[in-house]
Parts: structure tokens; sequence; C-alpha cells
């Protein structure tokens, strides 16, 4: 199939490149490093078992859950592309 200037297979790389966008992202907001044993918000325990499970988390479960609501995580670029994309 005749596309122009882009490659046959453009797209499938413009979406392979946003799934890796988005893996490398979530990956960066992993905690990292000591767990705290107290949350930094509210001052509860923090469960071995979480602690355990996330190295270097900072939040009990209702104070994350509460974080994550107040502070969404979204993309302000599009890479799936539109009829003005440069794959046209």
């Amino acid at each position: 199939m005749a596309v122009g200037w882009a490659k046959d297979d453009a797209v499938n790389d413009q979406i392979q490149d946003s799934v890796n966008d988005e893996v490398r992202r979530a990956r960066e907001a992993l905690p990292r490093g000591e767990s705290l044993e107290f949350c930094e918000d509210c001052g509860e325990e923090i469960p071995q078992a979480r602690r355990d499970a996330l190295p270097g988390v900072r939040l009990c479960v209702p104070c994350q859950e509460e974080a994550e609501k107040s502070n969404p995580r979204v993309s302000i670029y599009n890479r799936k592309g539109s009829k003005d994309s440069q794959l046209r």
C-alpha cells in the first residue's frame, strides 16, 4: 500500500512508541528507596506487606487513593495522529 513518505508500518511504530512512552512514565512514577513505616500524610502505620510489595512507598492505601484522585497523570501530548499528522 502506498502511503507517501511514511514507511508501510509507520502507524504501528507510532503505536509502539506511545506504549513505550507510557510504560516508561509508569515506571518512573513508581516509588523508590526506603519505605516509610508511617504514612507521611496521615501518620497511620503502613502495613509491612505493602512496604514489602512496593519499595519506597510513602503513603497508606487510603491516602494513596486520594492522592491519585486529586492528581491524575494525563499526557498532554497526543501521539495517535490525525488527518493533519506527520504520517500523512
